[in-house]
Order: C-alpha cells, then sequence, then structure tokens
C-alpha cells in the first residue's frame, strides 16, 4: 500500500518544519505549500489524502482556500483540516455548505494532529485484495 499523503498549507514555514518532521516520522508522505494558490498547483499535480490548512495567509487564505477546493474537485472529497485560534462560534460560519472541514485549535500540538489523522485512517474502509481464481 502507498503512503498516504498529506499537504500542509501554512505561511510560517517553521509551522511546515515541525509538523513535517512528525507526520514524516509516522509514515505520511508529506507535502507543502506557502499559501493558497500554491495549495492549489500542489493538488492540480497530486490530490492528497487530506489536507492540512492555516486560514490566515499572505495571497490566498485558508477560507478561500477551502471554497475554491470544494468547488474545482466536488468529487474529490478528502478532508480538510483548519488551523486556527480564532474560537468563536461566528469565525467558524464560513464552512457551513463545505462538506468534510474540521477545526483544529491552535496552537496545534503535532501528536494531536497525527492522533486525528491516525483516527481518520483507521475509520476508512480497508481494501481488501481480492484473491486470484486462478490460483489453487
Amino acid at each position: 500500500m502507498s503512503k498516504r499523503t498529506i499537504l500542509i498549507v501554512d505561511d510560517e514555514a517553521h509551522v511546515i518544519r515541525v509538523l513535517r518532521l512528525m507526520l514524516e516520522r509516522e509514515g505520511y508522505e508529506v507535502h507543502s505549500a506557502a499559501d493558497g494558490f500554491d495549495a492549489l498547483a500542489k493538488i492540480a499535480e497530486k490530490l492528497p489524502d487530506v489536507m492540512v490548512s492555516d486560514i490566515q495567509m499572505d495571497g490566498m487564505n485558508g477560507r478561500d482556500l477551502c471554497r475554491t477546493v470544494r468547488e474545482r474537485y466536488p468529487d474529490k472529497l478528502f478532508p480538510i483540516l483548519v488551523m486556527t485560534s480564532m474560537t468563536a462560534s461566528a469565525e467558524r460560519e464560513w464552512v457551513r455548505g463545505l462538506a468534510k472541514v474540521e477545526f483544529l485549535e491552535k496552537p496545534l500540538s503535532p501528536r494531536q494532529l497525527v492522533a486525528r489523522l491516525a483516527s481518520h485512517f483507521a475509520a476508512l474502509p480497508t481494501q481488501q485484495e481480492t484473491p486470484d481464481a486462478s490460483a489453487s
């Protein structure tokens, strides 16, 4: 089975470095993008299994990125985990109508992210190999 792919989108290089280190140690293939435009280019090359994005970024912010991803890939509803320190419910209203978008509280613990990803992938149906009919 190929490695699960995680796309991290954040304009702070140290956040990407820390998360990349932890996720690669856990066996994930990690791609990164510095803003929403960069993320869209990476997604066009290869759809991630999960995208983890900051909201507040220069260029295209996380809100616009999430909306654009769902518009461009309506049949590819990979989970999007959004990192934010904004806890007010009004700050979270923008996700209404966007499928499979969840919030992660900042400061984000890499262990928390690893646990969230592990539980997500564990909940997926396993793909069982079909036995070869010609083998006996």
